[in-house]
């Protein structure tokens, strides 16, 4: 079977239709106008993505010809190259006005009460919209009552990881040389793949053939060594074993899948960083390095180096595929404020390979509602702040950095970075001020929130959502992180009204008696801020 591509961004599902390409169109231009970026990309000097300049500097004058978006070509990435006729709905933004009425107090709340308090949406659901030009709260109701917010919390850990580690931040995995010990040294870098097609992904087979490369002509015969010891306590969630989260270890490939899924439920390894060092014991040989067919860990313990159960290894349904190095997966690069991971030969490494940014990687978290990444970040955070690299000190990493950035966690209770534990307790109030903190033009490090969240309609959790005659206003103009546990669902993201201006909400309910009829509840809410 042929072995998928790994995702270097989201791309949208399906054709794209008028409709899609105006709203993507107008979103684009309307994040830009507002003090954030609307597309991924690399950072100048001054910390503004190269990609948020250049439309600055093509932006057009107000006044200008309406979007003509369906007649424009598509970039490499599939999503429209940039409006360059949307002054009109600039200007609005710009300006902070448009539609007044529409867009606060009382006009607003009579918008959004009658449809907070539907049965559908369980007992006591709260709400906080926020304006996110000023930082204004818009709407509030039970804004400061904490409750379950399930996936939602993937964009306190964003925000948390961005801000301790920043954007350009690279997680590196490398190999030690220890007389006849090769040891590999996990990182934690969650992105890390076995694959042939590594995309900007770190690639274990480009450290395998670095490491080839770096032993040279030197003859014996290795013992292949692995350590996790970057993380501490136990790698199970407090969820247990589950198809949405792999053990939580430093060395772990293709996250622990056992199939060829990139995201999403899967079958998970029980033992990740044994696995990934058994299929990188193969990939070492491949390369002609003369091995021991044995596994050690850093403490002593040795295990076959092939699995006697026969279960597959990370890209075994790759072997012997085209070692494709992708453009920055492949790159032995360090960046960011937190590059503690590695000082070239200073550490005894004579190989390595770093991660993507963490931009994108906060990216791809936040479009696939990604546990195994939010539960690594955690650490990240953790690791760069002093924190001990469990569930407990990551969580306690992540509220620690809201509240130095004077976020509001009153109340607030975090217990993972994924949110799948139902003790974590946030705020509708926290989750718009994360939002709007993202978008404050002194922030260009913490955009990669913004850009990661799922499109309406288009990408990630929400492609097949906002389809229904009722809410297709809100397609390609709402960009949310959904969040649903049993008996919980929620909502938070950004929206773009009709009279132009860019909205944060939250909104979170419990106890709902169906789950799909409360999704369907919070989306016609998203979708009443669009037409206001």
């Amino acid at each position: 079977m042929p072995e998928p591509k790994l995702p270097a961004r989201p791309r949208p599902r399906g054709p794209l239709t008028s409709l899609q390409l105006t709203a993507v169109a107008a979103v684009a231009g309307l994040l830009l106008a507002g003090g954030t970026a609307a597309l991924a990309g690399p950072y100048d000097s001054s910390g503004q993505r190269v990609a948020e300049a250049r439309r600055a500097a093509a932006r057009p004058a107000p006044g200008a010809a309406g979007p003509q978006a369906a007649h424009r070509p598509l970039t490499s990435a599939g999503l429209p190259s940039p409006a360059p006729s949307a002054g009109p709905v600039l200007d609005g933004l710009r300006t902070g006005g448009g539609d007044t009425a529409g867009g606060r107090g009382p006009a607003l709340a009579g918008r959004l009460d009658p449809l907070l308090a539907v049965d559908e949406l369980g007992k006591g659901p709260s709400a906080s919209v926020v304006d996110l030009t000023s930082g204004e709260q818009v709407y509030g109701n039970h804004a400061a009552r904490a409750a379950t917010p399930a996936s939602v919390t993937k964009i306190a850990t964003a925000v948390a990881a961005l801000d301790a580690l920043g954007p350009d931040h690279r997680i590196r995995t490398r190999v030690e040389k220890d007389g006849h010990r090769l040891v590999l040294v996990g990182g934690g870098d969650p992105t890390l793949t076995a694959r042939a097609h590594p995309g900007e992904y770190a690639s274990l087979r480009t450290l395998a053939r670095r490491t080839a490369e770096a032993l040279g002509t030197e003859h014996g015969t290795y013992t292949l060594v692995y350590d996790t010891s970057r993380y501490a306590g136990t790698t199970r969630h407090p969820i247990g074993p589950n198809e949405n989260l792999a053990p939580v270890t430093p060395l772990i490939a293709d996250e622990g899948r056992l199939d060829s899924s990139d995201h999403g439920p899967a079958d998970r390894s029980t033992d990740p960083a044994l696995d990934t060092a058994r299929r990188f014991h193969d990939l070492l040989a491949e390369a002609g390095v003369k091995l021991r067919d044995e596994v050690e860990t850093g403490d002593g313990k040795k295990a076959p180096a092939e699995d006697p159960s026969g279960s597959p290894k990370p890209g075994d349904d790759a072997k012997g595929g085209e070692d494709a190095e992708g453009a920055k997966g492949g790159e032995d690069a360090k960046g960011g404020k937190g590059g503690k991971d590695g000082k070239g030969g200073e550490d005894g490494g004579i190989a390595s390979v770093s991660s993507a940014p963490l931009a994108t990687i906060v990216e791809r978290m936040l479009t696939y509602s990604d546990n195994d990444i939010a539960e690594h970040l955690a650490r990240q955070t953790a690791l760069a702040t002093g924190a001990k690299a469990d569930f407990k000190g990551g969580a306690r990493a992540v509220h620690d950095r809201l509240d130095k950035l004077g976020l509001p966690v009153e109340d607030t209770s975090f217990h993972d970075g994924s949110g799948l534990d139902r003790a974590d307790k946030l705020t509708p109030g926290l989750l718009t001020a994360l939002l709007a903190e993202a978008a404050r033009k002194d922030q260009p490090g913490l955009r990669p929130v913004l850009t990661g969240l799922p499109v309406a309609g288009f990408t990630g959790t929400l492609a097949t959502r906002y389809t229904a005659e009722h809410n297709k206003a809100g397609t390609g103009l709402v960009r949310a992180k959904t969040g649903t546990l049993t008996g919980v669902n929620t909502l938070a993201g950004t929206v773009v009204t009709r009279s132009g201006r860019l909205l944060g909400f939250a909104f979170m309910s419990h106890d709902a008696p169906d789950p799909m009829a409360a999704q369907a509840a919070l989306d016609k809410m998203a979708t009443a801020l669009a037409e206001s």
